[in-house]
């Protein structure tokens, strides 16, 4: 595995906001500016997002069917990472994103600077169909709703059944949750357990640190940030060095981690491993598909109704419409569809993606659902159940290179064997370097 070395990552987590300002952009400069001219109005929608959206060709192809002369290109890139700097980079060029993007929740602090370079998504049409907090999270001070929400990521705890046997631990999901939840059901208890599983097997208990400090930090009221003046208080924060501590502790030094950084070649082939095959994942909705198309073969793995520490949401993500778009109306009116009841619950069915539109919510249709890769577990009721006491955490400007610059310690930690002195004092730099 490559390793990323303190420059290249200290560097690019002091990069927090998006350059707009210095750059000349212009609207209406998009990648389909030449549609209009395309005989009998036809045009093509692009609609660009990353990991698992749920949204397949046939859910496409049911929208062009009732909407005669809109063809849908989709361009799915590999990460989220990935999909992020594409975002930035022809944000700030003016031109060259597709009609619809999609983002994660944790870019909307820096993107909410920039309302102008996104089109008002209110509608009347759309009014009270997320939960508040969906809704409030991509909403300016002013009352500009710049992203419509797609899923949320309530987090249950996915394991491997087959390995919980192997080191003698309960395998029906009612016991592990049970397990888990002893002693007050905190990360110590995860870990505690993890100790017993490794003693064991020898195998790893989870698949990486930055997933740990994921799971975390998104249970912390105000990580990084005074939420009065968005002051970067991650440095002084007790709590960031007692979390960093304790996964630390339980990935390097009680070795409970597969050492993998998440998203990597090594971890995607680890799900097929024998060797390195981890026994537990922090496991929002969303997550359920990545699992699933990584595993293609393997069985075993099950949900447990139960989170360290109580719940917990991580990720969560929105459908965007950039002004430079060529068909922003268009474009409007495809993401408004994309959010409905009906198809949240087709792109849950289709890779787990836990809806946030309230009418879904409130469905037979989820609540009653069941996965039959996770050993039929009825994954609609445990991520409702996990939904259930989510608090919000407050993400300011800088949230993102904040918690990259932890992440990235963290991975030359876990991943390549670095001194943890020496990445937290890294990662204090660079943080502090955002002022």
């Amino acid at each position: 595995m490559r390793k990323t070395t303190r420059k290249m990552w200290a560097a690019a987590a002091g990069v927090t906001g998006i350059a707009l300002l210095a750059t000349a952009c212009s609207s209406g400069s998009g990648e389909n500016s030449d549609d209009d001219a395309s005989e009998g109005g036809n045009i093509t929608l692009t609609v660009a997002t990353f990991n698992e959206f749920g949204y397949t060709d046939e859910l496409f192809a049911e929208y062009e069917a009732s909407h005669p002369g809109v063809t849908i290109e989709h361009k799915k890139a590999a990460t989220s990472n990935e999909a992020r700097e594409n975002l930035n980079t022809r944000l700030a060029a003016g031109s060259g994103l597709s009609d619809i993007e999609a983002i994660e929740v944790d870019w909307l602090p820096e993107l909410l600077q920039y309302p102008d370079k996104f089109v008002d998504l209110n509608s009347a049409d759309v009014e009270g169909r997320w939960l508040d907090w969906k809704a409030a999270q991509a909403t300016t001070a002013d009352g500009k709703l710049i992203g419509y929400g797609t899923d949320i990521g309530p987090e249950a705890i996915a394991y491997r059944s087959d390995l919980f046997a192997a080191a003698g631990l309960p395998t029906d999901r009612a016991e592990v949750a049970a397990l888990l939840s002893e002693n007050g059901g905190g990360w110590d208890q995860y870990f505690k357990v993890g100790k017993q599983y490794v003693d064991a097997t020898g195998k790893p208990w989870f698949d990486s640190a930055g997933a740990i400090w994921q799971g975390m930090i998104n249970q912390e009221e105000a990580p990084y940030e005074d939420p009065s003046d968005n002051t970067v208080t991650a440095a002084d924060n007790p709590r960031i060095k007692e979390i960093y501590d304790q996964v630390v502790q339980a990935a390097a030094t009680d070795n409970l981690s597969a050492h993998l950084q998440q998203w990597s070649d090594d971890w995607n082939a680890a799900f097929q491993s024998p060797d390195n095959a981890f026994a537990t994942m922090l496991a929002p909705g969303w997550m359920l598909g990545v699992i699933e198309n990584n595993s293609a073969g393997v069985t075993g793995w099950d949900i447990a109704d139960v989170f360290p520490g109580g719940a917990g949401n991580w990720g969560g993500s929105f459908l965007t419409v950039p002004e430079q778009g060529a068909h922003t109306e268009e474009a409007k009116e495809l993401a408004a569809w994309l959010t409905a009841p009906e198809q949240q619950l087709k792109a849950y069915a289709d890779k787990g993606t836990f809806p946030s539109q309230l009418e879904a919510l409130e469905s037979d249709e989820l609540l009653s659902s069941t996965n039959e890769f996770f050993n039929n577990a009825p994954a609609g009721e445990i991520l409702a159940n996990r939904a259930k006491g989510i608090t919000t955490v407050y993400k300011g400007p800088n949230f993102f290179a904040v918690n990259d610059a932890f992440n990235n310690a963290l991975v030359e930690v876990d991943v390549n064997g670095g001194n943890p002195a020496e990445q937290w004092d890294a990662a204090i730099q660079a943080v502090s370097a955002l002022g």
